[in-house]
């Protein structure tokens, strides 16, 4: 703020004795004492709205570029799923396996049974 040196406020107090006199330059003092406090809040008060603002103009740009991200993220998520479905639609689920059908031995049917291959017997106890 205003820099005043010792020397300029001792030559300031004089002329301020010579014009104000000794009755009035208490009072004139104060005055100005509070003024000056006055104009100092004032301007820590401006000061840390303008600091506040900023701030909040930071928090503002972060949420807009963790939005555009989350938005690239989904995008490139999209184009992953139309990759790996052939047709392009992404709502329909993937069709589910067929399951082998057991006969009551506990024998699986298997594509080789149809070429008059030996079914296997199921393991139940978990082997290898």
């Amino acid at each position: 703020m205003i820099e005043i040196s010792f020397g300029k406020l001792v030559l300031l107090a004089l002329i301020a004795l010579i014009v104000l006199g000794p009755e009035k330059l208490p009072h004139a003092a104060r005055t100005a004492g509070a003024l000056l406090r006055r104009v100092r809040t004032g301007w820590d008060s401006v000061r840390a709205e303008v600091e506040r603002e900023l701030q909040v103009e930071e928090i503002r740009r972060q949420a807009k570029e963790a939005a555009d991200r989350a938005h690239a993220a989904q995008a490139e998520l999209d184009e992953t799923l139309r990759k790996m479905r052939p047709n392009g639609d992404a709502a329909a689920p993937a069709p589910a396996p067929a399951a082998a059908p057991v006969d009551e031995t506990g024998v699986t049917a298997t594509a080789a049974d149809a070429s008059g291959a030996t079914p296997t017997k199921e393991s139940s106890h978990g082997g290898a």
